[in-house]
């Protein structure tokens, strides 16, 4: 025959377009030519195929060749494109047969050589191409063990052209058995087995305020001077993150393929991100975009922990593109051929020293003006901090507290000790609000508020007086009682009572003592 159709895909910021790679030769003025709304380096695309088909031991004739991938609106980019567009002419050619192309999505690069070079993406695509109802998948075999993590698809791997031809004409030896992964098939690059809570010595209440952020998914902001330990407790938070079910894991992994940041050998990530940015970053690096809009940071740190230290030196205009995401838990990026969406359910962690010298409130120490100081605090602005759930001072460490003789005789509750309260209580959140889209309290509307944290009268007294001489807005009461709710589910709880109220004021009196709001 002289026309064959493969179906293919692309990716299209996190979501996954089907592309239909249509090849057609007759007769004609000899030409290889290429259509279909295409980036640079597909139209080069046509010199690779030749090229590779030639020195994999088949001729191309000549004639007049037409590759069109359609539909022609969505725009093609990469060089997955290049093995459908390679199997495709051959078939029309009669190199390989048609039927077996029937229900099988191809995506793969090719080399001048004929080699089938990996690339990224692979794991939205599959789960894309499946839902759609192939049967069967033909990879790179660099991202088989990445594909083989969706179940209920065949996956074809092939290394060159000529070998997946001879698969596809009969000959099973010539394709690649099953590649076997280690077991686990995880890249844990976000643990780091050296750090545990038990090697901070005091700064107790600090380290309440890291646990209760994390049984309910909340933002923590610390304030204090410089060596006081924000920097220490926020990395350790990674070591108290609940674990991941199978479906967050795919969702995380799916994220970090598009970026092409897994690893080929163990592809699957298991461990809650932990994505720590200076602050140097641009606003299109942190919340994603660019002319090919890509996930960012926040997309990154979907399902972890977001940490931003030095939270005063970031610029005002870079901090304030995060508080739609911190509402709305996905980003929405708008360019004029597409609109994108990209997940950010994270939990924010931020440090900050109180002044530029970071000695503030000790004026003996303090070597800044109160121009400086107002300054250097007013880069964080009033909705931005409202956003903030948990606001905690880091004092000073003292010396009895870092004493050797004293720290032997005393231990610190260890990471994992921390971890089983921090599971428990998402355990009750889980149970609370299933049947539900509510993963965590962080996650709370005003509505479900009202239904999930019903107060008594002496309870909605206390809020009431601390809503009138706190001056609170009405997102930072919610924040009040969200947070309340976790300290709550810390004890065990089923109702919250005036004790887990104000606890959960307590962590709004940062805001009057440096911001005066």
């Amino acid at each position: 025959m002289s026309f064959c159709t493969v179906l293919s895909a692309v990716v299209q910021g996190l979501s996954v377009e089907m592309i239909r790679v249509e090849a057609d030769v007759s007769n004609g003025l000899p030409m290889f030519h290429m259509v279909g709304y295409l980036s640079s380096e597909v139209k080069e695309a046509s010199e690779r195929v030749r090229t590779a088909i030639r020195n994999s031991g088949m001729k191309l004739p000549a004639k007049k060749i037409i590759v069109n991938l359609a539909p022609a609106t969505v725009r093609k980019r990469g060089a997955s494109f290049d093995l459908p567009i390679a199997l495709a002419v051959l078939a029309a050619m009669n190199y390989v047969p048609e039927e077996a192309l029937k229900g099988v999505a191809v995506i793969g690069e090719v080399s001048l050589e004929g080699k089938i070079r990996g690339v990224s993406g692979v794991l939205p695509i599959v789960m894309e191409v499946k839902n759609q109802g192939c049967t069967a998948c033909i990879l790179p075999e660099e991202n088989e063990i990445e594909g083989r993590l969706v179940s209920g698809i065949k996956i074809l791997p092939a290394d060159n052209l000529e070998k997946l031809c001879a698969y596809l004409n009969g000959d099973e030896k010539e394709i690649h058995r099953k590649k076997q992964g280690r077991s686990s098939a995880q890249r844990n690059i976000f643990e780091n087995k050296k750090e545990d809570f038990s090697d901070i010595c005091g700064q107790n209440a600090v380290k309440r305020a890291a646990e209760i952020a994390v049984a309910g998914g909340h933002n923590l902001l610390m304030a204090g001077p410089p060596g006081s330990g924000k920097s220490m407790i926020a990395r350790r938070i990674a070591t108290i993150l609940p674990e991941l079910s199978l479906e967050e894991s795919l969702e995380i992994t799916r994220i970090y393929s598009v970026l092409g940041m897994i690893d080929k050998e163990q592809p699957l990530i298991t461990r809650r991100p932990f994505r720590s940015v200076h602050h140097t970053i641009t606003k299109t690096a942190l919340v994603g975009g660019g002319m090919t809009p890509r996930p960012g940071e926040i997309s990154m740190a979907h399902g972890g922990v977001l940490f931003l230290d030095e939270l005063a030196e970031f610029p005002r205009n870079v901090l304030e593109v995060l508080r739609q995401p911190l509402e709305e838990h996905q980003i929405h990026i708008a360019r004029n051929y597409g609109n994108f969406t990209f997940p950010a359910e994270f939990m924010l962690v931020a440090a900050m020293n109180p002044c530029p010298c970071g000695n503030y409130p000790d004026m003996q120490k303090c070597s800044c003006t109160p121009s400086q100081i107002q300054k250097y605090l007013g880069k964080i602005s009033q909705p931005f901090l409202d956003r903030m759930d948990l606001c905690i001072e880091t004092p000073k460490v003292e010396y009895r507290e870092l004493d050797i003789e004293r720290i032997g005789k005393k231990e610190e509750e260890s990471s994992e000790v921390i971890r089983s309260r921090v599971v428990e209580a998402r355990k009750l959140q889980k149970k609370r609000y299933e049947g539900t889209q509510i993963r965590t309290n962080s996650m709370l509307g005003p509505g479900e508020i009202r239904t999930y944290i019903p107060l008594g009268s002496a309870e909605r007294k206390l809020m009431e007086k601390a809503f009138e001489r706190m001056g609170l807005t009405a997102r930072t009461y919610h924040k009040i009682l969200r947070v309340a709710r976790t300290i709550a589910d810390l004890d065990y709880s089923e109702k919250v009572t005036e004790k887990h109220l104000k606890e959960a004021i307590a962590y709004r009196s940062l805001d009057k003592k440096y911001w005066g709001r």
